[in-house]
């Protein structure tokens, strides 16, 4: 069949290289970033940006209007100290409750499997050649824990990176915003670089090295070692779990509270600095949207990469020991970041924002220029790391598979992103006019555009399931469930970009926030506005990607799961299977309803609390007392510690329970159902929240005689539209991002389950 162009001491020198790579052009750009002093000692930028670039001459907009430049910088300089104390306070909290149980799953992990064959430490026959003898099944315990725990870690440590790159950049990004929207956007962007290439170079580089340190041990049983390897994508994927609920829980409750008693009954500005809750709701976005997000993306990664490891081990790439195709989904990776620096380059250094309207096509190009120049990388990739043909396992049988057929796979998932990415724009930009008809319907009340935004979230649903499905049936005719796997790698290869521009948006929103509190002047806050609303579509396209990537990562693990439980057919006629299937579809609304329920009852206690403040505090209102910040930051954050545990329990407990008590046929319907109906909800969940922020920031932004009548700030369609942005503010931040971690987390857990199941699950049925 031919063998790879590259040797294997290629790969074993391009994937550590392209990482390290990764790693280095993210210090670059955080070097670049701090630069810019927060300090009334050094209020100008740095001397290289006094040449006027990006379309500005380097003059402030406050020594135009005769403001205190040291004051405005010291008061940004304290705001950036208080969200990043708050951020990194939650965080550390979090940290120990998920610390917990994190060992405690390690040691179920280890217990479960280790008992497949009764903790035996004799050799196995081969399931792919039974004349000869692989590692013992406690060998897989104590490796799957190890690469668990490993996966855990990397989450969080990307999570913790991304919060304090963020809280860094915040007020930098403001202070920027004085000389020029285009310099504003550049520090938000590059902060958003440093922690997409942290996160993607760090995943690749844990799991290469995890894979090469398992070899010492695994020597030529490739089946075990990748067998033990799926820890990492669950370790990876629970980790964010909780980051994304108990984060999405804290900052909605924070900005609904706000919201609710500044904006709608006090009627005074968003961020303003009266506003108890305003610090929180700060602290909220780089905790949810970015910490969460971060975890999120890496799960992803870490699952799509062990899908697809796991289904070659059993083909022919694992049963002839070809190390270099084996790597394949990791050379993938190398490429995706060596694609995305260049990508990176054209929004920092070769083309220049000098107005508004630029920043969202700016945006948009980067996902463009990166689809295009991965899909030349692809090719690079398959016909330099790939024999000719090969085979592939599917369902019992080897398929043989050509190189050109794989290269199909991955380029229909990345190319499926993009058709993701667009139309979830279309469907949350107020360029466009789904998201302008639902601003015009807040003209009659808050009724009418809490109808027409549901509406809008059902229908953005469409598009994205035919690109999935179009996906799926390519990628599996091609190359069966392996094809799906890298379907699922080829949309988030260029993740360092699309973590760029989705951490982009929370730190444009911080910036704003940070303007207002200073003081800083309209001009200034218009700048920021406008950086945010682009912030708000870019993350709801992340979010889209997050979300159809879960479904091929999910489908790619149930297909390994089904083998690995050596499950023949799921015949959904049987009753084992169909009430697993109903069940399963239930599960996302379940989830969704706690989640939603968690964030309403801790905003109840925030409206409770900024209500009492501003009746009670003498000169609250009037701007001559400061507001109690830090108890509002204290409500936020035990709300969120105690009502992630629920959800987050649903979720981890779901497949050991079915599994044990119900059979791996049982649990097979569980995970189709929760897969079909999951991601329907999390894409309407996610792009109805998106829109409901976004109608209302253009009625607030007035930059169209359409959006003027509707305003300005303070109207009854104003108040109408914050009331809709309040209602889709845990839809797009809470339930619907998490939905997508509930079924790719579900699937790995069940696959790495899997051997322990078909050998002691179905309680209920052997009695």
């Amino acid at each position: 069949m031919g063998s790879a162009l590259m040797s294997d001491l290629g790969t074993e020198i391009v994937i550590p290289v392209c990482a390290f790579i990764g790693i280095v052009f993210s210090l670059v750009q955080w070097f670049i970033v701090s630069r810019v002093k927060v300090s009334t000692e050094h209020a100008e930028s740095s001397p290289s940006s006094k040449n006027g670039k990006n379309g500005y001459n380097d003059y402030l907009i406050e020594e135009e209007e005769g403001i205190n430049d040291h004051n405005v910088v010291a008061k940004c300089a304290e705001i950036q100290n208080a969200i990043s104390e708050g951020a990194t306070s939650f965080l550390f909290t979090e940290y120990q409750y998920v610390g917990i149980f994190m060992v405690a799953f390690a040691i179920l992990i280890f217990l479960f499997l280790g008992s497949v064959e009764g903790f035996s430490t004799k050799s196995q026959p081969c399931s792919y050649d039974k004349e000869k003898l692989c590692k013992p099944a406690l060998s897989t315990a104590i490796f799957s824990t190890i690469s668990f725990l490993l996966g855990a870690v990397t989450s969080v440590l990307s999570g913790f990176l991304g919060m304090k790159i963020a809280t860094y950049a915040n007020a930098r990004t403001t202070l920027e915003a004085r000389k020029g929207v285009g310099k504003a956007f550049i520090v938000a962007f590059r902060s958003g670089a440093v922690m997409g290439f942290l996160l993607a170079a760090n995943g690749l580089l844990v799991l290469y090295i995890t894979i090469n340190l398992f070899k010492l041990y695994y020597g030529d049983d490739w089946e075990g070692l990748f067998e033990a390897i799926t820890g990492y994508g669950l370790g990876g994927s629970s980790m964010a779990l909780f980051g994304r609920v108990g984060g999405g829980i804290y900052t909605k409750a924070a900005d609904v509270g706000a919201d609710l008693v500044g904006k709608v009954e006090r009627n005074i500005p968003e961020d303003d600095p009266r506003n108890p809750a305003v610090i929180a709701d700060n602290v909220g976005d780089n905790v949810g949207d970015i910490a969460g997000m971060g975890s999120d993306l890496f799960g992803s990664y870490a699952e799509s990469s062990c899908a697809a490891l796991v289904v070659a081990s059993i083909s022919s790439f694992g049963m002839t020991h070809d190390f270099t195709a084996m790597c394949y989904p990791l050379l993938i990776s190398s490429m995706g970041i060596l694609v995305c620096l260049i990508t990176t380059l054209f929004a920092t250094d070769f083309f220049e924002i000098k107005a508004v309207k630029e920043i969202e096509p700016a945006l948009k190009k980067q996902l463009i220029i990166s689809t295009v120049l991965m899909t030349a990388g692809v090719a690079v990739v398959t016909w330099t790391c790939l024999p000719s043909s090969f085979t592939i396992f599917n369902f019992g049988v080897q398929k043989v598979v050509k190189n050109w057929q794989l290269f199909l796979c991955v380029c229909v998932g990345l190319w499926a992103g993009l058709i993701i990415g667009f139309v979830t724009e279309y469907y949350t930009s107020n360029a466009y006019s789904p998201v302008q008809d639902v601003a015009d319907s807040c003209r009659t009340g808050a009724a009418t555009n809490v109808i027409f935004g549901l509406a809008l979230g059902y229908q953005s649903v469409i598009i994205p399931i035919f690109a999935i499905a179009i996906s799926i049936f390519v990628s599996f005719t091609f190359a069966a469930m392996y094809g799906i796997a890298v379907a699922a790698l080829g949309m988030l290869s260029t993740i360092a970009t699309g973590l760029a521009i989705d951490a982009y948006g929370p730190i444009s929103d911080n910036a704003g926030g940070i303007a207002e509190m200073a003081g800083m002047s309209h001009r200034i806050r218009e700048r920021t506005d406008a950086l945010d609303a682009a912030g708000n579509t870019t993350a709801a396209i992340g979010k889209g990607f997050a979300i159809g990537s879960a479904a091929l990562v999910s489908l790619a693990l149930f297909g390994a799961f089904v083998s690995r439980a050596e499950i023949s057919t799921v015949d959904v006629l049987t009753p084992k299977v169909f009430i697993g299937l109903i069940v399963g579809a239930m599960l996302p609304y379940w989830f969704s309803a706690m989640t939603m329920k968690s964030v309403g009852s801790a905003a109840l206690k925030m409206v409770e609390e900024v209500r009492r403040q501003f009746n009670t505090i003498p000169g609250l209102m009037e701007g001559h007392t400061k507001p109690d910040y830090a108890t509002c930051v204290k409500i936020s954050t035990d709300a969120s510690i105690k009502e992630m545990i629920p959800p987050g329990a649903l979720v981890m407990l779901t497949p050991l329970i079915v599994g044990t008590f119900f059979g791996v046929e049982t649990l097979s319907g569980v995970l189709a159902g929760s897969l079909v109906s999951g991601v329907q909800v999390a894409i309407s969940a996610s792009n109805t929240g998106g829109a409901w922020d976004n109608a209302k920031k253009y009625i607030e932004a007035g930059a169209s005689e359409h959006a003027r009548t509707l305003g300005p700030k303070g109207s009854e369609p104003h108040k109408a539209a914050v009331i809709g942005d309040t209602i889709g503010d845990p839809l797009k931040d809470t339930s619907g991002p998490s939905l997508n971690i509930l079924i790719k987390l579900m699937a790995v857990e069940s696959l790495v389950f899997a051997p322990f199941f078909a050998t002691h699950g179905g309680l209920l049925f052997k009695i």
